[in-house]
């Protein structure tokens, strides 16, 4: 299906389902920098969604593992369907809300990606503790009560190299006998790393 070496799947690759929103390809490049991905680490996906994040840091680490946390039984068969698409086989699906499961997961990470939430705060404080030192935290905010929630949270942590950024991305698309430039809705990539 994906025969590069490259990630920025284009996302009309992935099976979707209506109203499950999806980390555009050019999003998704922003977050696997942040993340630093390591050869050999587990990666704990929180809000997965369609497994779009999953998949690329599946095809691009084949030995690391991947969990990809999601609280909705279809939502993760979907996540489950494009593991398969890709075949991805180094991700494990593990149907739970965040930050109830936390405990019941398999392994801890060296990575965390979380895609967004209500309590989005709550979610990041939690998974902060099962990080090691040296471990990475990427979360994505899609407005600005999450924005203010996540620095604060980063803040209270005492995160170290914090980095955020707005993506502001435009795509150019057929409409009609035109093509125009088609904003993606702007999204924040916060990141930070645990230091003792």
């Amino acid at each position: 299906m994906w025969q590069y070496k490259t990630p920025g799947i284009p996302d009309e690759l992935f099976d979707r389902l209506p109203g499950i929103p999806m980390t555009k390809r050019e999003v998704r490049l922003l977050i696997l920098s942040g993340l630093r991905l390591e050869e050999k680490s587990v990666i704990w996906d929180i809000g997965a969604g369609t497994g779009t994040i999953s998949i690329e840091i599946g095809l691009l680490c084949p030995n690391t593992k991947i969990i990809a946390i999601e609280r909705d039984p279809e939502v993760a068969g979907l996540i489950r369907q494009n593991c398969r698409r890709f075949e991805v086989e180094n991700v494990e699906v593990v149907e739970g809300n965040a930050p109830d499961c936390f405990d019941t997961l398999p392994e801890k990470p060296d990575r965390i990606c979380i895609g967004g939430g209500k309590s989005i705060k709550n979610i990041l404080t939690s998974c902060w503790d099962y990080l090691p030192e040296g471990g990475r935290l990427v979360a994505t905010a899609s407005n600005l009560e999450n924005l203010y929630q996540i620095s604060e949270g980063l803040a209270e942590l005492r995160a170290c190299n914090i980095e955020v950024v707005q993506s502001s991305i435009n795509r150019l698309e057929k409409r009609g006998l035109s093509q125009v430039f088609a904003a993606i809705a702007p999204i924040f990539i916060l990141s930070g790393e645990k230091i003792s």
